[in-house]
């Protein structure tokens, strides 16, 4: 059950306005992978950068913490819980010996709206344990529930716990007949605690198209395809101002200081968003009848903000200016827009000749030194144009990853996602810069990760180093690698 596909013009946005929107994009250098644009629950424009593809399920980092809101609505229709409802009574075998007064007041609604209490960023204390549920509990909460927002990934956790605690079964199987089936979307992965509870605040993957939808349902108020998904009241309540988020403010991200929801920043003129790591994005603007569902690979989210400020300058603020336009679907501003939108590709390095007398990699060894990722030796094969890298960590990411010199090639590799190392889909390239300088790059297509592995070559040691475009936790490096006597 796909979208429909329509003609901006058509539904009171400029193809030439768009035309200047993905101009910008480019010229500002906005790592946008993946993105789509919907009025009136229409796809007007839509592009997915070569690697990536509009099927491939991408992790939505923290942009999952909406997707567990909406559960949370769910099960509150139906009876399971309620917002008032104290924490602690979903777990008596899990809480300290003391119970504070603030973690006694500590209610399903503080979760939500990210002002349970804690004054700070509670997040590794609680990631350390195997327990994340007693963890959470166990953490002092110096202020009253309601009067202090700090965001907090296991405030949401602690939700999808709570969820898993009240209906019986995971959160996947209980969203898959009541919100994944009714919007066409396929059963999705989502990353769990060590203890196999879904993480709730991060590692869920859902497809571009499929976070469009999401955002279709929020805008139409809980109503999909004209069924009854969640109820408009908490829809309502999940998108107006629960917290105050303006005490964190920071200049440069006017939209990340207007007030928070249950699980969705609001954003100008009675927008709100939900968000993730690096760019990920479900924008949502009920009174232009817009939803903008994206997925980047941002260094920071200062960048998120730009990407923001284009949607308002280019999108928001040009509706319909001179009405809806019944052009011509052949008409100059529409092809170059449908030409500039399949042209999207990420800026690979273009293939090269291989040149003459490059060094020796038929069956060709390196033990590599003390390196922060643990790679213990790397082996190469080659066969005609094709490079075969062998590399060795001694655990699961051990793996045999191919390279072709005039081409892309598919495989699977080890990767990292949110919570865990996930075997997962990369799309990879090879070129020789010189004939001593190997460069290989590996797109980790379901994530934003981008991996640029640059080997030179010395008679019998190798310069290994590691690049990755974008990391929450993960460090390049240098390091040097010998050919066994």
């Amino acid at each position: 059950m796909k979208l429909s596909r329509g003609i901006p013009d058509h539904h009171g946005i400029s193809s030439r306005n768009l035309l200047d929107f993905f101009t910008e994009i480019e010229q500002r250098e906005l790592e946008v992978n993946q993105f789509m644009l919907l009025r009136n629950g229409v796809v007007t424009a839509e592009f997915s950068r070569t690697p990536y593809r509009p099927d491939c399920p991408q992790l939505l980092y923290s942009l999952s913490k909406s997707v567990t809101s909406t559960a949370i609505g769910i099960a509150c229709d139906e009876g399971l819980m309620e917002l008032e409802a104290p924490v602690i009574s979903f777990f008596p075998d899990k809480l300290p010996q003391r119970i504070s007064a603030n973690l006694a007041k500590m209610t399903v609604h503080h979760l939500l709206s990210m002002n349970a209490g804690h004054h700070d960023n509670i997040y590794a204390a609680v990631a350390r344990e195997q327990d994340f549920v007693r963890a959470f509990l166990a953490q002092d909460v110096p202020h009253e529930p309601g009067s202090y927002y700090v965001y907090s990934t296991h405030s949401t956790y602690m939700l999808s716990a709570i969820m898993e605690q009240v209906a019986g079964q995971g959160m996947v199987d209980f969203l898959m007949p009541r919100l994944f089936e009714p919007l066409g979307i396929p059963r999705p992965s989502w990353e769990t605690c060590p203890l196999g509870i879904t993480a709730g605040g991060m590692g869920l993957s859902l497809s571009i198209e499929s976070i469009a939808k999401f955002g279709q349902l929020l805008l139409n108020k809980g109503l999909y395809a004209g069924k009854r998904i969640v109820s408009q009241r908490y829809i309502e309540l999940a998108t107006m101002e629960q917290s105050d988020n303006r005490r964190l403010a920071r200049a440069d991200r006017v939209d990340s200081a207007q007030g928070y929801g249950y699980q969705f920043h609001l954003c100008r003129r009675r927008a709100y968003r939900g968000d993730g790591s690096f760019g990920q994005l479900c924008f949502v603007a009920p009174e232009q009848q817009i939803v903008i569902a994206a997925t980047s690979a941002f260094e920071n989210m200062t960048k998120l903000q730009r990407l923001l400020d284009l949607i308002y300058d280019y999108i928001i603020d040009r509706l319909d200016q001179g009405g809806v336009k019944r052009i011509s679907i052949h008409s100059e501003d529409t092809l170059m827009l449908q030409r500039r939108l399949a042209a999207m590709a990420y800026p690979v390095p273009a293939f090269k000749p291989i040149p003459e007398n490059i060094p020796n990699l038929v069956n060709r060894c390196y033990l590599i030194n003390e390196n922060p990722h643990g790679l213990q030796k790397i082996i190469f094969e080659w066969k005609d144009e094709q490079l075969e890298l062998h590399m060795f960590y001694g655990d699961e990411r051990d793996n045999v990853i191919l390279f072709h010199f005039s081409k892309p090639l598919h495989g699977a590799d080890v990767f990292p996602k949110d919570l865990s190392q996930e075997r997962q889909e990369v799309v990879t390239y090879a070129l020789w810069e010189n004939a001593r300088k190997l460069q290989l790059i590996l797109f980790y297509i379901e994530t934003p990760y981008v991996v640029t592995y640059t080997i030179a070559f010395h008679d019998n040691k190798i310069d290994f180093a590691f690049n990755i475009n974008v990391s929450l936790d993960m460090l390049n490096y240098r390091v040097t690698g010998q050919f066994p006597q």
